[in-house]
């Protein structure tokens, strides 16, 4: 039968305890983490989220009470010890932090029993992750995932201080909003106070904070939850959390200065990385040229290598209608890996065309100088030679090629370098690679809605370099944007705002927004514009991503208490899930039957 505390107090956490507590008597508290019962001796592994310590129970020393209970231990029991910590008499355990001691019970009390868990609490559990999230609540005793979810606690902690020493004031803003659908998609909540109407949760505090800094309130901060409605991935979640600012009376130099600093205060204390600044830059264009990405691993090389001049002229269609049609053809050198078997190569082409390639070309130049390719029949022997040379092509390396339009190229060419850079280890997992991006387009052209969409969002300002040609060609103009990207992830990104009315109208009209529809969506950000606005800029951190890289994590969900899955739901709670008729019927709403679209199509091919 469990006890209460009855008045006993903890007066440590397990692995609190040293060398320098030899002889005091101390109370300590926490989980089973192994009872191994020798006869006359019982050995059992305390743990909490600290750490582990050996307690060891002697009928002698703690009396037949206190050892009866230490025989009914059971991994998982919450128990209370009270005992002496001694030198361990059994030698070092130099894999625990309390190794070199034991606490000698006096008394004991099992505060709750436990059933047999469904996996073994521990560190880098081989348990199924759907399994492990089916019983989160066990998972996160696991230690690896408890130092996680501290450190994540640090990090933010010393994000607050620093912004706190910096001006800021942390300023909450509304989870329930106003839908304005110029991005992701919103998630809805229905009022019963408004029948037919609805708030969206946030995708982000965008539209507040800069009401904030048209309210005077000059550095706002804040740790916000936000939601998008769109499919998941390794780093990317419902909900997630970010670390918002927005500054008044800046511009990109003020906002990438005391990022800056921030970045080298949270990871020196945090994890004791010493980051030197100031950090790398480089543009969007740059970017996109040389790594075929705007969030590159600079963590190695292998860049894009742009052959286009030397390919124009050449017999090989695939190179040339590429060039006819607008596009680029570009190249890797993959060093030392022209005797790639020919299995990873076609394995090569079929990742180059799940990125949307027609194909991929390949040329292998063998240890002697010989060349084989899927190619070289099209090209004359100096054509080849001179694309080996631009190439910088040595014996021994295997040439990539993707012809295609730019944006395709980019994809396919970047995709591949990072694959290849993760299988042939060029880079150090352990080395953190800070980068601004900056210089982003303010626009990008999006095929299925026959329209320019923002890059970011529409209240970024553009450079004023570029504006004279919004009109006569919309997609050379670039933004005052910025991305800061760890190791080929993005960090965080933000930008300097528009703060004048007639550029703010321009940028609807580009979008191919109406003036009623703006205000319709806009509204009140529009009307706040006309007292009085400051020029301002802000940025905003995706504080899981951030704790993913910092802690070596393989997926966000590491590294958040109670995450969602890839459908979106959390195998724990059974979330989502359907409500009481009665609470529908309060909301007004209706659930309409809709056929499975996979069902459809199903049924549309068996009729052809």
């Amino acid at each position: 039968m469990a006890e209460s505390l009855r008045g006993l107090k903890r007066s440590h956490r397990c692995a609190e305890l040293s060398a320098a507590n030899v002889g005091e008597e101390v109370t300590v508290m926490g989980w089973v983490q192994k009872q191994r019962n020798k006869g006359g001796i019982i050995f059992v592994d305390l743990r909490d989220r600290s750490g582990i310590l050996q307690v060891i129970f002697e009928e002698a020393d703690c009396g037949s009470e206190a050892f009866a209970k230490a025989e009914k231990m059971r991994s998982e029991f919450v128990v209370a010890v009270v005992g002496t910590v001694e030198k361990r008499a059994g030698g070092v355990n130099e894999n625990l932090k309390t190794g070199e001691i034991e606490v000698r019970a006096k008394q004991a009390r099992i505060l709750a029993e436990a059933e047999t868990p469904p996996f073994p609490v521990e560190a880098d559990s081989k348990t199924k992750e759907e399994i492990r999230l089916k019983y989160r609540f066990l998972d996160l005793r696991r230690p690896d995932i408890q130092k996680k979810l501290m450190l994540r606690s640090k990090i933010v902690t010393e994000m607050r201080n620093f912004m706190a020493k910096e001006g800021f004031l942390e300023i909450e803003t509304p989870i329930l909003c106003k839908s304005t659908p110029e991005g992701a998609r919103d998630y809805l909540v229905p009022s019963r106070v408004h029948p037919g109407n609805f708030y969206a949760l946030p995708q982000s505090p965008q539209l507040f904070k800069q009401l904030l800094m048209c309210s005077g309130y000059d550095r706002y901060f804040q740790i916000a939850k936000c939601f998008r409605d769109e499919d998941l991935r390794a780093d990317r979640q419902p909900e997630f959390t970010q670390a918002d600012m927005e500054l008044s009376f800046v511009d990109v130099e003020d906002v990438l200065d005391v990022n800056e600093r921030l970045i080298k205060h949270v990871c020196k204390e945090a994890i004791g990385l010493d980051v030197q600044l100031p950090l790398p830059r480089i543009t969007w264009q740059d970017a996109m040229d040389r790594y075929g990405s705007d969030k590159p691993d600079t963590r190695f090389g292998m860049e894009l290598i742009n052959v286009s001049d030397v390919v124009k002229d050449c017999g090989f269609g695939v190179f040339t209608s590429a060039l006819e049609n607008g596009g680029s053809v570009r190249g890797l050198n993959v060093k030392g890996q022209g005797a790639m078997p020919r299995k990873k190569i076609d394995a090569l082409v079929d990742m180059a065309k799940g990125s949307g390639a027609k194909g991929l070309a390949y040329l292998c130049i063998g240890e002697d100088g010989s060349i084989k390719s899927s190619f070289a029949k099209f090209m004359t022997e100096e054509q080849l030679s001179a694309l080996v040379k631009a190439m910088d092509g040595e014996n021994g390396d295997l040439l990539l090629f993707a012809a295609d339009k730019n944006t395709i190229v980019w994809g396919v060419l970047g995709q591949l370098r990072l694959e290849l850079g993760k299988q042939l280890g060029l880079y150090d997992p352990n080395q953190f690679n800070f980068l601004w991006v900056t210089e982003f387009p303010l626009l990008e052209w999006s095929e299925e809605e026959n329209r320019f969409k923002a890059m970011h969002h529409p209240f970024t300002m553009p450079m004023e370099e570029d504006w004279e040609y919004i009109d006569s060609d919309p997609g050379r103009v670039r933004a005052k944007a910025y991305d800061i990207v760890l190791n080929g992830v993005e960090l965080g990104g933000g930008s300097v705002r528009i703060h004048q009315n007639d550029i703010q109208e321009k940028m609807f009209e580009v979008l191919g927004l109406s003036k009623e529809v703006s205000q319709e969506r806009f509204g009140f950000l529009l009307t706040a514009f006309k007292y009085g606005v400051p020029p301002h800029a802000g940025l905003a951190y995706g504080v899981d991503r951030f704790v993913m890289l910092l802690t070596h994590a393989d997926s966000i969900r590491e590294v958040i208490a109670f995450p969602k899955v890839k459908d979106a739901s959390d195998l724990m709670s059974d979330a989502p899930n359907v409500v009481d008729q009665e609470q529908l019927d309060e909301l007004g709403i209706a659930i309409v039957a809709r056929e499975d679209k996979k069902a459809e199509e199903t049924e549309e091919k068996t009729e052809e």
